[in-house]
């Protein structure tokens, strides 16, 4: 759960993709995808940016450094932040991926989609409970760049299509709120 209050939606400027990375730097979260990501999307939008934050947690972001200096993209990385600072931070940036080959329900894409962030995430895990494909959020194969980039350049040129997403993903969020989830869970235990 999370407390929505924390999360003010906000409104975003598409004229580029401005991809916002969130996790801790783990072969398991695959931050790979993210760079190889970045850089097909460069072809079409030379301007397009990834900003990546969370710790390195298993020597991955070595890996995700090289890659990038590799494929000539520029990342920015912020290292581990608090909540309020990456939330601040997520003003600068319009659309939220998460690469993960293994996952639960990630706390970090449940903020995205408070903040009114379209997100592209893949397929697995419970992310499927999370996300309803084109519905508040985008779905993708694991390990797919093309198809994650292919969604984005989808939500960049269709705003009516992106605002129903980040318009149907803050109505979930605000279904995850601790208030919410403390009545159900009250109902459940009665």
């Amino acid at each position: 759960s999370i407390d929505i209050a924390q999360y003010p939606p906000l409104k975003k400027v598409y004229d580029s993709p401005k991809l916002l990375w969130v996790r801790s730097f783990a072969q398991l979260y695959n931050p790979t995808l993210a760079v190889k990501v970045l850089a097909l999307l460069r072809e079409i939008y030379p301007n397009a940016t990834l900003c990546m934050v969370g710790p390195d947690s298993d020597g991955s972001l070595a890996a995700v450094k090289a890659l990038a200096k590799e494929l000539d993209v520029p990342v920015s990385y912020t290292g581990k932040l608090t909540k309020a600072q990456w939330i601040s931070l997520s003003k600068d940036y319009n659309i939220f991926i998460n690469t993960t080959n293994f996952d639960n329900m990630p706390v970090s894409v449940m903020e995205a989609m408070a903040l009114g962030f379209p997100v592209v995430s893949t397929n697995v895990g419970g992310l499927p409970f999370l996300i309803e494909d084109n519905h508040n959020g985008v779905l993708v194969a694991p390990n797919d760049e093309q198809q994650m980039t292919q969604a984005i350049i989808r939500l960049m040129q269709d705003p009516a299509a992106r605002d129903t997403i980040i318009d149907n993903a803050r109505r979930t969020a605000e279904q995850l709120d601790w208030g919410q989830v403390k009545t159900r869970w009250k109902k459940v235990l009665s």
